[in-house]
């Protein structure tokens, strides 16, 4: 990584615009209004944009925090009554439309992410994308996906204190890959910034928020709903689980998409990186993780299938706005299309 990207990585983004009263009432928090002026969330859409952007920028301050906000706020009891009373409209949601019966189990919920197109969550995204999609396309891709790809693994390593034994050890040796095997110019999170130099995005943290729609939030706030509380540690491996069992397939799919459209060499190396390593991950985090947790502690057998179940219902939701703009010649991005950087890919 350049000097000048770690520089812009290391700076706290800026607060994003409010999408409503409730992220209004968030931002104006940051700065200092009174606890009782924040609407109640359940006058809001559960996963609809202003309770999404409310929620993303309180998980924002365990992360990297914001430009002119104090970090002493992270902590902050007024702030975290604020969003406990948010992650109960999301998680209270989730639970109504992610329902579990007596017949769920995590095996079973792990073999129907192998079935297609369920099993890739955003699967008809990774196929239209390869098939299809238009190098704008995929670049609107990269940028929404820049939430999550820019943090990776991060709130899944919240979970390893609450971890035991064989569990803790594969999950370690997971998240070890995931943030470079010890080099930082292998973490995968920087190697997704080279994909965004690539496509002329701009690389620094937090940039495209403001252009997400609620859909991408949602994903992103589901990881740190789950890695924030420890109650939900089962559910964070089932998270986890969800999303390695099924990147391997569509990481194949999205480096046919790099090549196709011309994308530059560090946008398919991105994808090429998790055809291999995700489908190794995937072994470790199905007999390991998940069956050392479940071993010892076997009573979270239906919080791993709420993790799984979760992650690919709002997947499914994320790619069924992407590719209903996308088939309309339409953007999926609010406001405006993803901003290209005035420097040569190879900068």
């Amino acid at each position: 990584m350049s000097g000048s990207r770690c520089q812009l990585r290391r700076r706290p983004p800026p607060l994003p615009e409010p999408r409503g009263p409730l992220s209004g009432a968030v931002t104006a928090l940051l700065h200092g209004a009174a606890p009782g002026s924040v609407p109640s969330p359940e006058c809001c859409a559960a996963y609809g944009d202003d309770l999404q952007l409310a929620l993303y920028v309180l998980y924002e301050l365990h992360y990297q925090g914001f430009q002119d906000i104090p970090d002493s706020l992270e902590w902050d009891s007024g702030l975290l009554a604020c969003r406990s009373a948010i992650e109960n409209r999301f998680l209270g949601s989730l639970r109504r439309d992610v329902p579990i019966d007596d017949t769920d189990t995590a095996l079973r919920a792990l073999d129907e992410l192998q079935l297609e197109p369920v099993g890739d969550g955003g699967s008809g995204v990774s196929y239209f994308l390869r098939d299809e999609g238009s190098l704008d396309q995929v670049r609107e891709y990269a940028a929404v996906r820049s939430l999550y790809h820019l943090k990776e693994a991060d709130p899944h390593a919240w979970v390893l204190p609450r971890l035991h034994g064989r569990a803790k050890a594969a999950m370690a040796a997971v998240e070890f890959d995931e943030f470079g095997g010890g080099r930082a110019d292998a973490i995968h999170a920087e190697l997704y910034a080279d994909l965004m130099e690539d496509l002329r995005l701009d690389t620094r943290y937090g940039y495209y928020v403001d252009a997400a729609p609620a859909e991408a939030l949602a994903t992103v706030n589901l990881m740190s709903l789950l890695g924030l509380h420890r109650a939900l540690r089962a559910a964070l491996v089932g998270h986890f689980a969800a999303v390695e069992v099924t990147s391997s397939p569509a990481s194949r799919r999205l480096a046919e998409a790099m090549r196709r459209v011309g994308a530059g060499p560090a946008a398919v190396r991105f994808y090429t990186e998790h055809v291999e390593a995700d489908a190794v991950h995937e072994q470790v985090v199905r007999h390991d993780v998940i069956g050392g947790l479940l071993e010892s502690e076997p009573h979270l057998d239906a919080d791993v299938v709420f993790g799984i179940r979760a992650t690919t219902h709002l997947e499914a939701r994320l790619a069924a706005r992407l590719l209903r703009t996308w088939r309309q010649d339409a953007t999926a991005l609010r406001g405006t299309e993803p901003t290209e950087r005035n420097v040569p890919p190879s900068a």
